[in-house]
């Protein structure tokens, strides 16, 4: 298994050949990256295979990006909703 570095709310993570962005958020113990509009709960990985919306996230400058379907490559730069709340 390959491994390469990605970049997670602006920390260098390690990556690996297969995984998703999904894959690096709960290998880092992210288990929450972004909160609902209303009622302000926290949600991360939840169906896990693109039906839901509940892993948005934004990569490579993209917003609104399904963490559990984009693949992970190196150089991806991927922002949480999470990291802003400081």
């Amino acid at each position: 298994m390959s491994g390469f570095e990605v970049t997670l709310d602006g920390t260098a993570v390690p990556a690996y050949d297969g995984d998703t962005v999904a894959a690096v958020l709960v290998r880092e113990g992210r288990t929450s990256w972004r909160r609902t509009r209303h009622g302000d709960r926290p949600r991360g990985l939840f169906c896990g295979m693109g039906a839901c919306q509940d892993c948005l996230v934004t990569v490579d400058g993209v917003a609104g990006v399904r963490a559990c379907l984009a693949p992970a490559a190196p150089g991806t730069v991927i922002t949480t909703a999470e990291s802003a709340r400081g």
